[in-house]
């Protein structure tokens, strides 16, 4: 791949420096915390969303594989559906007590954010 194509470049910059290195963006998962150890926020969500709510959980530290798969076991919990994007996990509607019920059951620390 040549340097002009390289999309994964971070803080990118002139340099008439022939031994500049350019930054690459690479898939840098932290490793997850056990559920003891993290701090979980739960909050109802309405923004950019045409007025439908969503169960917003945020602060989940780890892979995208064991968030998708908390998200997963959060979305048959509740019977909606739901998504995993940007390390927060949305459900839809709102369920904020349920999920706060669950996160507890399994053993997260968990928080209850907003109204």
């Amino acid at each position: 791949m040549s340097k002009k194509k390289d999309k994964n470049r971070v803080n990118v910059v002139y340099s008439t420096n022939p031994d500049f290195q350019y930054e690459s963006e690479f898939d840098q998962e932290q490793e997850t915390l056990p559920a003891n150890q993290q701090r979980l926020y739960v909050s109802i969500d309405r923004k950019n969303r045409g007025g439908k709510e969503v169960t917003l959980v945020e602060g989940f530290v780890g892979t995208d594989n064991d968030a998708k798969d908390l998200g997963k076991t959060l979305k048959s919990k509740c019977g909606v559906g739901g998504a995993v994007k940007d390390g927060e996990i949305m459900i839809q509607g709102n369920f904020k007590d349920r999920v706060f019920d669950e996160l507890v059951k399994m053993g997260y620390q968990v928080k209850k954010k907003g109204g």
